[in-house]
């Protein structure tokens, strides 16, 4: 750092990284708000290392618990961060101009949402001088390995996305080399909107389709389209569903926390109406995949259905809440322009549908694990250890502070600075 700049006092050099026309708080007042959530993130390392140096027996997971907090949260995570492939697909290839307004923010999302899913698997695996051994000694005949792969090189997408993202900053951009290669790399953002979908096409249906072809166990096997159960498909159309609603909801919190607005109303509008189609487009096909497991797949392997929800724990409650709750019902909120129009519902449908989909992946998970599959089995609860929550707290806390640095040094959101303007003039 320059001599001028070392000698400055440190409020006036945050100053200087802040992009001209953006309002932002204190240095002081910016710290206080880091403070617990690097707390969060020192204890969530700690637990981490726990797990890496002495062993997973820190964790409650065992051989017939194997897919515990980390995964449920993991693929509910990877659901939510789709808002990134997603949106970029909508902005670049099928141009839709207004959601350039979150394009940035749905990059920072997907980056911290997929790069912290990796961490946790990471931890998961147990044994991290083996960790490559996944992409030295891929099994080429697991779901897994290409979720992998396609994960691994999506986040080097992201990665490559954020790049422009720093590069404009206040400071940076002073360097003519940086402005160039920024430049440059927009050009090609087309070309990585459709890498990213391309692989987070994928990566989103093995995940769920690797449930679907378990064929040990009747809850959640399926019979599918040529080599695909059905689960491929809903995995892939649920993530789409409510990726543009937690970019929404995302956008929300931040215009709450900051006190201004960040987008204008129309894009609201743009991403629940995208959202509620897409979202009741996946109810009626979940709807006909329910029904048929409900009276062929189940019965045709021995188990009728209702077998699988006598415990109360896991009861049909589940099946009406996931489907109708925290489908039908968001659904129907926002597509209907009218409830679109009120910003509490739109936040209210997206709220809802993003429980939906992490409803879906605590079925497919946990309860999946807990539901005998021999009639000698019994019925299994787990319980995370508090190694397991506060790991995964980490990732959240993660996620907060790599947002929130880039909201206050990067340009996450275009429309901030005209509607500023505007309410001033106003």
């Amino acid at each position: 750092m320059p001599s001028a700049l070392a000698s400055a006092p440190a409020a006036s050099i945050d100053r200087r990284f802040i992009n001209r026309g953006a309002s932002r708080s204190t240095l002081a007042r910016f710290s206080l708000w880091l403070l617990p959530w690097f707390g969060l993130l020192a204890l969530g390392a700690y637990a981490m290392y726990l797990c890496l140096s002495q062993g997973l027996f820190h964790t409650n997971m065992d051989n017939r618990y194997a897919f515990g907090l980390w995964i449920f949260l993991d693929l509910t995570i990877i659901a939510l961060g789709a808002g990134a492939f997603f949106t970029g697909f909508l902005l670049y290839v099928l141009r839709n101009k207004e959601l350039k307004a979150v394009i940035n923010s749905a990059v920072v999302i997907g980056l911290t949402c997929y790069s912290g899913a990796m961490v946790v698997l990471a931890v998961d695996v147990g044994q991290p001088l083996r960790a490559w051994f996944t992409y030295y000694h891929p099994n080429v005949h697991s779901m897994l390995t290409e979720v992998t792969f396609c994960i691994t090189c999506y986040l080097a997408v992201l990665a490559i996305e954020y790049v422009p993202l720093v590069l404009k900053n206040r400071q940076l951009k002073l360097r003519p080399s940086f402005l160039v290669f920024e430049w440059e790399l927009h050009k090609l953002m087309v070309v990585f909107a459709l890498v990213g979908t391309l692989l987070s096409f994928f990566h989103q249906g093995s995940l769920g389709g690797l449930f679907g072809v378990l064929r040990g166990r009747p809850f959640v096997f399926r019979e599918g389209f040529a080599i695909w159960p059905s689960t491929f498909f809903l995995f892939i159309l649920s993530a789409m569903a409510a990726g543009p609603s937690f970019v929404a909801l995302t956008t929300w919190l931040v215009e709450k926390l900051a006190r201004r607005r960040l987008i204008q109303a129309a894009v609201y509008d743009t991403l629940g109406r995208i959202s509620g189609k897409l979202l009741l487009a996946y109810v009626f096909l979940k709807t006909i995949d329910t029904l048929l497991w409900i009276n062929q797949t189940a019965p045709g392997r021995g188990f009728p259905a209702h077998r699988f929800y006598l415990e109360s724990a896991f009861g049909t409650w589940m099946l009406f809440a996931e489907i109708v709750l925290f489908g039908l019902l968001p659904a129907a909120i926002l597509i209907r322009p009218s409830w679109r129009a009120r910003r509490g519902a739109l936040i209210t449908g997206a709220i809802l549908a993003c429980l939906g989909v992490t409803l879906n992946r605590f079925v497919l998970t946990i309860q999946t694990m807990a539901l005998p599959t021999l009639p000698f089995d019994r019925f299994l609860y787990y319980s995370p250890s508090w190694q397991e929550y506060a790991a995964f707290g980490a990732i959240i806390a993660y996620a907060v502070l790599v947002y929130s640095f880039s909201y206050r040094y990067l340009t996450l959101f275009p429309q901030e600075r005209e509607l500023a303007l505007s309410s001033k003039r106003s």
